[in-house]
């Protein structure tokens, strides 16, 4: 805001006192009736226009007042000087990312990994063979032949660069480009993410786009309304087949990552009933052990 409008905003309060005076209040108090109404309750118009409007259009292909509220609610508004996205305390990712993180998930003795496979052209040969089968794709794909029409989705396509750079091509992991001067919405340089030394560096610049692999619901009230439908072709389907729908695609809404997994623990807790996990159990008990060696320390 300082270096946008030449101000000299030092306090916490100082800064409250600035959004104050810029925020426009939503028409009904109670509820703000889409993204651009939501973003100037919050910034105000001139940081709605550099930060928020062109940024979603290209993200979404819709303008902010076609989208739900929701968009730019999940955007934060700091009065202080911390630079993180998350206000999480704690804030980690995978020791060797996520890939191998899977990698190790799927590894195990009790999961086989078939690729290459359409699951619809196998579906009808799995019957009366699965217990239980949790889907996570677009559940309007799963339910084609229902008539309801397709949900819309965003998808990205990625330009990755090597560069000759032993230090970084950005100041951060990752930078956001709002304006219209380019076409592409940010730059990931994942040198930052583990601190490592090298001569290159990597970057990729993101294009979000319509086609390709679904990413992203398109959060605006017809495709609410279509995944309603969907919603209760999945709960028939569920008590008559044990299908089970989970994650962003099938559940038509967008999770962090730590939303998606916590997620999917509490559909396989209320699937299976809460069963007992010895070995997480275990892994609980000796970090409450731990802490308490640590406490009992200090």
């Amino acid at each position: 805001v300082n270096g946008l409008f030449d101000s000299s905003i030092q306090t916490s309060e100082e800064m409250d006192e600035w959004l104050k005076s810029v925020q426009i209040p939503c028409e009904n108090a109670d509820a703000c009736k889409d993204a651009e109404e939501m973003a100037k309750s919050r910034v105000g118009k001139d940081l709605f226009d550099m930060v928020f409007k062109t940024y979603t259009k290209k993200q979404w292909d819709k303008e902010p007042k076609e989208l739900d509220a929701l968009v730019t609610a999940r955007i934060p508004v700091r009065n202080n000087y911390d630079p993180r996205y998350f206000s999480d305390k704690y804030q980690v990712l995978p020791e060797r990312g996520y890939s191998k993180w899977f990698a190790q998930v799927l590894g195990h003795e009790k999961i086989d990994v078939v690729l290459g496979v359409d699951y619809f052209k196998v579906k009808n040969s799995l019957e009366g063979r699965c217990g239980k089968t949790i889907f996570t794709g677009p559940i309007d794909g799963y339910f084609s032949d229902s008539g309801l029409g397709k949900l819309e989705y965003r998808s990205i396509n990625f330009e990755a660069d090597i560069l000759e750079n032993k230090g970084f091509y950005q100041t951060h992991s990752v930078v956001n480009y709002p304006g219209p001067e380019v076409d592409f919405t940010r730059i990931v340089e994942y040198k930052h993410y583990f601190h490592q030394k090298s001569d290159y560096t990597v970057t990729v610049k993101e294009y979000s786009t319509d086609k390709g692999d679904p990413y992203y619901p398109v959060p605006n009230p017809q495709n609410h309304e279509l995944y309603k439908k969907y919603q209760e072709l999945a709960k028939k389907e569920e008590e008559e087949n044990n299908v089970y729908f989970v994650g962003r695609l099938a559940s038509y809404k967008y999770f962090n990552m730590d939303a998606a997994i916590d997620n999917v623990l509490n559909m396989f807790n209320d699937i299976e009933g809460h069963p007992e996990q010895p070995d997480i159990e275990d892994a609980i008990s000796q970090e409450d052990v731990k802490a308490s060696t640590v406490s009992d320390s200090v």
